[in-house]
């Protein structure tokens, strides 16, 4: 499925008030990303996992829903500034693309 397929299809299941267009996925994006790494650290004291270690089948299943859900933020985000993920995928590329060109990979800040 392409990037704005989903988002149309992600969009048509979208149940939050119009007074709070933005806003609300906005607000929910950051706790789903929370989840994610929630999931990994709940790997790493109950299962004991380590980085450099393969995930257990379900603990990266778990993830893998999670991002599903961070995905939908991120659509939902996008639409509501009446952008299509296409375009936000290509803008990153295109940033990370100039950023490799310019030796400026590693570092931190948006401008560099």
């Amino acid at each position: 499925m392409d990037l704005n397929a989903y988002q149309r299809r992600a969009r048509a299941t979208a149940l939050y008030p119009e007074d709070a267009k933005l806003l609300y996925p906005v607000l929910k994006l950051s706790g789903e990303a929370g989840e994610v790494s929630e999931k990994l650290g709940k790997a790493m004291r109950d299962r004991g996992w380590s980085p450099g270690h393969e995930l257990p089948e379900e603990v990266r299943d778990d993830l893998v829903r999670e991002l599903g859900d961070v995905l939908w933020y991120v659509a939902s985000v996008a639409a509501d500034l009446g952008v299509d993920l296409r375009t936000v995928a290509e803008r990153n590329v295109a940033k990370l693309a100039d950023r490799a060109e310019r030796g400026t990979l590693h570092g931190s800040g948006d401008d560099r």
